[in-house]
């Protein structure tokens, strides 16, 4: 397993020059390299990136003296960075290769193991020498590579150390997710996570900023300045939309093993002029992308339910026949017909209410929604529910309705039919549904 640690750095000036010409010579030789691939190409040869590498260093003596300034992996890596995102364009799994700008790109610069050396709070560089570093290296094991990068008006080492895998600890507990506008993340447990809104909160300062920036004369040393404080205050909202992120996704690796996530289209839904802010600054994507991460690496796994599964509107009719009360199973029993449905009174409405005999529940819909993935995450991690083919069985034909048994849960058969997923959106507290020869029995 390879895991990555990102520390700030701290250069002097001398320094903040020699990584500024080092990202530079980066750059050139990217650009050199693309332009010099696209000729071949046209001209009917087979180019490669050892191929275009050896042309360079042929040349770049009489050519190109001033990028011997730096550190060599600065001009080698872009050779294979492009030979990379060309093996991936011809796979059809990225774009064509772009030349890169001077003031739009990210500055950044690859070192090779054997090209640095940590010490305490410190990095040394060829022919820099030692870097200040705002934190030691976190993680134990061979350190296989770096890059450093700019943001803002900061300089960044991200340092890949390659670790022993470890032994994920299953856990049992599942939970399901429902993301929006409203609550980031309504779990099916009733917790629901604050969207914070990071970028309409700073809204106000960054439009200040923008203003002062574009009232400056160009190429002034005002003008730059104000650029500065505007890139500034955009990474100040990165860092504190990626904080909340990291800690929430990591709470809920860290407390289940199986997670009911949905799949929503966010290119379609930033496609709405009147929403498109709203949903880039809640960063959804990037939250099902570190849960899925996460959860993986501790030996979890992340159902993904369809974004058309009707999951807050959808509850089927139940029927509770005659049940007898077992003292070793405390709870009200429903002994008649249960022919109530959850009044959807709007689609943006945030409560709902269902009466049955035992009285009344008021639940989110959101929460009804979370309580869905719930429970069909848990059941296709079981092998049952929809689109799970059954199993036949041993000198008997194979069941052919929708209802027929396929596994045991915690001793008691579970059937295959939309009705248990109503029933736990229904009240179910103790997230317990017990099938009896078709006879539901439920304990609120």
């Amino acid at each position: 397993m390879i895991r990555a640690h990102k520390i700030r750095l701290h250069p002097t000036k001398e320094q903040h020059v020699y990584l500024a010409k080092a990202a530079g010579v980066a750059r050139f030789v990217w650009n050199w390299a693309l332009a010099e691939w696209n000729r071949q190409y046209e001209a009917g040869e087979k180019p490669t990136a050892l191929k275009l590498k050896k042309h360079f260093n042929e040349i770049r003596r009489e050519q190109f003296p001033w990028t011997w300034e730096v550190t060599k992996n600065a001009s080698d890596q872009p050779f294979l960075d492009l030979g990379k995102a060309f093996t991936a364009f011809f796979e059809g799994k990225a774009c064509h290769p772009k030349l890169k700008s001077k003031k739009r790109s990210k500055p950044s610069f690859y070192l090779a193991n054997d090209q640095f050396e940590l010490g305490d709070h410190r990095m040394w560089v060829p022919k820099l020498g030692w870097v200040n570093m705002a934190e030691n290296l976190r993680f134990a094991g061979k350190v296989t590579s770096a890059r450093i990068t700019k943001t803002a008006d900061w300089w960044f080492v991200s340092i890949q150390v390659e670790m022993p895998d470890e032994i994920p600890v299953k856990k049992s507990a599942a939970v399901g997710i429902d993301v929006g506008l409203n609550h980031l993340a309504t779990l099916s447990t009733g917790e629901g996570v604050e969207n914070q809104a990071f970028l309409k909160t700073a809204l106000g300062k960054l439009r200040r900023a923008n203003k002062r920036l574009h009232r400056r004369k160009p190429g002034s040393n005002n003008r730059e300045q104000a650029r500065r404080q505007v890139a500034r205050l955009h990474y100040r909202i990165t860092c504190l939309r990626e904080d909340a992120l990291q800690k929430l996704t990591t709470r809920l690796a860290d407390s289940y093993g199986i997670v009911g996530v949905e799949t929503l289209n966010l290119k379609g839904l930033l496609k709405n002029r009147r929403l498109a802010r709203s949903f880039s600054d809640a960063s959804l994507g990037a939250l099902r992308r570190l849960l899925e991460a996460k959860v993986a690496q501790r030996g979890g796994q992340v159902i993904k339910v369809g974004r058309f599964f009707p999951g807050s509107q959808n509850l089927s009719l139940l029927r509770v026949d005659m049940g007898r009360h077992d003292a070793q199973r405390p709870g009200v029993y429903l002994s008649e017909s249960l022919m109530s449905v959850l009044s959807i009174s709007a689609r943006s409405g945030s409560q709902c209410r269902s009466e049955c005999a035992a009285g009344s529940l008021t639940l989110d819909r959101a929460h009804r929604s979370s309580r869905h993935r719930y429970w069909l995450g848990r059941w296709r991690k079981l092998g049952c529910g929809r689109g799970v083919r059954p199993k036949r069985p041993t000198g008997l034909e194979a069941p052919t309705s929708e209802a027929a048994t396929t596994k045991d849960l915690e001793g008691d058969a579970c059937i295959r039919f939309p009705t248990l997923i109503g029933a736990a959106i229904m009240g179910c507290t103790n997230e317990c549904v017990l099938v009896h020869s078709l006879s539901l029995t439920l304990h609120l």
